[in-house]
Order: structure tokens, then sequence, then C-alpha cells
């Protein structure tokens, strides 16, 4: 009896060809959509709602699905997806912080509960159309995560936070290949969505536009207040902390005669703060929430010189050249080569002294 995997199609065309090189692989595959946000029709077909949640794309999906000859099923997901990515986008924003909400969607959606009922369903594992690669270490039997071999569509770094039992039953057949293979395969088996444009914006916020979004969904996040310099200089007013991040220099709305650039968000001041370049960029920073992948843990190991070590509030990262604007709530990915060593959440980044 062939292994069964569950398939998330996202209507694209590399979730197709996922799904697509899995039945050629001889398994058996369940296609399904999870539909995340309420469907909002527009008049026009440019402007309607969510990369992923409008009909459209549903309708896309299941074309594949019947043109693979595979069962599909729409699951709606929206009330979990509300409750875990967008709570905590929101909250991150509200915050001080920038956060990756496809990070958060990956552990605790596609690859949680998602995986969850796939299993209920005899499913050994859920494949998605991401270009990242899973390997298992002979020697120490960790699963490993690596870059896709396109590395210009690479997302392992959106796949950090993925647990060894999670990277165990996780499927990335499109990661070996190109975008430009992905897209002939798509073209020679005939799917819809062979010519289907990428879609970059974050899913669930309409027209890109997230302050928008962020002022319906939290606007005590938008109460005014100062823009200092480093010293405490009041130079402006902002609009809520919730429309700016680290190293943000339009929209600023300041005179000051010399290019400026928020370095900070205080959120106990209620305080934006601006400085010039070279207050922007770190030589070092704090992770948290790290999740090791290649490695049980990192005091296990010999640090190695000017990269990561253990600290006492986190894992510190030393950088051999400064780097640009790292926001908290961002995540630091570690690699050895295309390897993915671990990641997680910065925390704070310390400016090389001047």
């Amino acid at each position: 009896m062939a292994e069964r995997i569950v398939v998330g199609l996202s209507g694209g065309v590399d979730s197709s060809v996922a799904a697509a090189l899995l039945v050629e692989q001889g398994f058996d595959v369940v296609g399904i959509t999870l539909r995340v946000w309420p469907w909002q029709e527009s008049t026009e077909a440019a402007q309607r709602f969510g990369s992923c949640c409008s009909p459209a794309t549903v309708d896309d999906a299941r074309q594949v699905a019947r043109r693979l000859g595979v069962p599909y099923y729409l699951l709606n997901s929206e009330a979990e997806f509300d409750r875990t990515v967008i709570e905590d986008f929101a909250r991150e924003y509200e915050a001080g912080r920038t956060p990756v909400p496809c990070t958060v969607c990956n552990r605790d959606v596609k690859f949680g509960s998602l995986l969850t009922r796939a299993r209920a369903w005899d499913a050994a594992a859920v494949a998605t159309g991401h270009y990242a690669r899973i390997t298992q270490d002979p020697a120490t039997k960790r699963f490993l995560l690596w870059r896709g071999v396109d590395t210009q569509k690479d997302q392992s770094d959106f796949l950090w936070p993925l647990s060894q039992a999670q990277l165990g039953a996780a499927r990335f057949p499109v990661g070996g290949l190109t975008k430009t293979e992905v897209r002939a395969r798509a073209r020679a088996l005939g799917l819809v969505t062979a010519a289907k444009p990428e879609s970059q914006e974050i899913c669930f916020i309409p027209d890109d536009d997230y302050r928008g979004f962020l002022r319906r969904r939290i606007p005590q996040a938008f109460r005014p207040g100062p823009i200092v310099d480093s010293e405490g200089r009041v130079l402006g007013e902002h609009e809520g902390l919730a429309a700016y991040t680290v190293g943000q220099r339009r929209g600023l709305g300041l005179s000051t005669g010399r290019t400026v650039y928020v370095t900070r968000l205080d959120p106990a001041r209620n305080t934006v703060v601006v400085g010039g370049a070279r207050e922007v960029e770190v030589d070092s920073l704090v992770a948290e929430q790290v999740n090791w992948i290649s490695i049980e843990d990192l005091h296990r190991h010999a640090p190695a010189p000017a990269t990561i070590r253990p600290g006492e509030r986190g894992v510190e990262v030393h950088f051999e050249a400064p780097q640009w604007a790292p926001a908290p709530g961002q995540s630091v990915v570690f690699y050895q080569g295309d390897m993915v060593v671990g990641g997680g959440v910065i925390r704070a980044g310390r400016a090389e002294a001047a």
C-alpha cells in the first residue's frame, strides 16, 4: 500500500508541481487548501483579496488536483489562523517588533495542526512547495534542513522553527529544482498554474497595506508620540509605533538637514528613536526562542570564533562586519554552508562602538 502524503495546495505553481512529483513517485496524494481568511470578492479580478484565500485560487488548486487525479479538500482554518498567526503578528507590532508571520504559520499551522490532521487520516507526511531540502544524518539520526537548490528562491529561512518531529514528517519535493524547471514541469503536465505569477505579499494583508490592516486590528498601537534622536532631543511626532520599523528612512516627516533612520522603537515611552546610518548598523545581536536543527544544543559544542555563542539573555551572534538594521522580532538563521544549523528571533542588537 502506497504511503499517503497530504499536500498543501496553495493555488500556486510550486505546490502544484510538488503534488505532481509525489504522484509520479507513486505516493497516495491528498490535496488540501487551508482557507485562512474570509473571501472578499471584488468586481476587479486584480483587486481580489488575498493571494491564497480567494475563490479563484481555490479553483486553481481544485483544477490541479483534478488534473493529477487526486482527492481534494478545502479546510476552513480561519479561526485557528486568526488565533495563532494573525494575533501573534498584531501583538508583536504592538510591542515594537517586526514579526515574520510565515515562520509562525509553518510551525503552528502547516506543520502543526495540518500535520496532526494528516496523521489522523493515516498520512505519513505533509508536503508543500517550499524551496528547501531535508536529509537525515546517518550518524546522529537528526533531520537536517538545507537551502533549496535555487538560491534565488530558497525558503529555508522561513522553516527554522520546525522541530525534529516536524522535519521528519515534512516533504519539500521542489527543493531540488530551480523555478525555471518547476514551471517547465507544470507546462508539460498541463497544469493551470504553470504561468501563474508569484505572490510576494503577506497572504492575509490586502493590497500589501499592513499599516491599514494593523490600524483596524490594533488601533491602540497608533497613538501619536515623540520622535527623538539618540540624545533624547525631540525632532517631531510619530503616528504610532506600529507604523515604523528599524532601518526605516521614508515617511518620518522630519526636516533635520541629514538622512536619518529609525534605530529603535521604545513601547514603554511610546517613542521612535532615529539616528544616522552608523547608528543603525550593529556588530552583534541577541537571539531568543532559538531552535537548533543540526545540533542538539550550542552548549555542547565549542563556539566558533566571531559567530554564535551562548549568552545570559539568549544566543549572541557576532558579525565580522556590521549588519544593517536587524529589527527585533525578525528572524536570524544560522547556516553552515547550505545547511541550516538553527535559528531564532532577534531580541536586540548592539551597535558597534564608535
